[in-house]
């Protein structure tokens, strides 16, 4: 039976002692989408830090249309954040690549992942940092992650956590029920 107290207990004294052994006065780093994911693990950072030491990153490409969930998730929890629109640097990639490759839809599917995170940890780098995995275990083992993309981070307080499990920890932290059932 999951007990969402005693794991949500756990969870946050597991993120205490990551960052008393890998960086006591560093900051939580962490992609915002507004899906359950990303709100979950920002949720646990503050539970685990307080507000003023998680910094939330939205990075659109281009135009997004459901950017609204992230602002509020970072108005909910209160964090600041910044917003960097990766539009340029993907555009940028893609148009560098050698003409004579063919390039996969794999490949597009994949690039701004990784440019998100080349971004996140541009960021934490920045702001004395520690960027946050946001993957859970049901999209690891069917392998719904991007390599060297969402799947980096230096810490990941959903690793060993379900879907089910997740949304159950995020409506035990007070998360609105929107961002809790948000798939992203």
């Amino acid at each position: 039976m999951f007990d969402v107290k005693s794991v949500t207990e756990n969870c946050t004294a597991w993120i205490k002692d990551f960052f008393e052994n890998n960086g006591p006065t560093c900051n939580a780093v962490i992609g915002i989408s507004g899906g359950k994911d990303s709100s979950v693990a920002a949720a646990l950072c503050v539970e685990a830090l307080g507000a003023d030491r998680v910094i939330g990153v939205l990075m659109p490409c281009g135009e997004q249309h459901d950017i609204d969930a992230a602002y509020a998730l970072v108005n909910h929890l209160g964090i600041r954040y910044f917003v960097i629109n990766i539009k340029d640097a993907v555009e940028g990639l893609k148009s560098a690549l050698p003409k004579d490759i063919e390039i996969t839809s794999q490949t597009i599917t994949n690039i701004p992942p990784r440019v998100r995170m080349t971004t996140l940890y541009a960021v934490s780098q920045s702001m004395n940092g520690r960027v946050v995995n946001t993957c859970n275990l049901s999209e690891d083992w069917v392998g719904y992650s991007t390599r060297y993309g969402d799947a980096a981070g230096d810490f990941s307080p959903l690793s060993l956590l379900t879907v089910a499990e997740v949304k159950e920890i995020g409506k035990y932290l007070g998360l609105p029920k929107e961002l809790v059932e948000r798939c992203l």
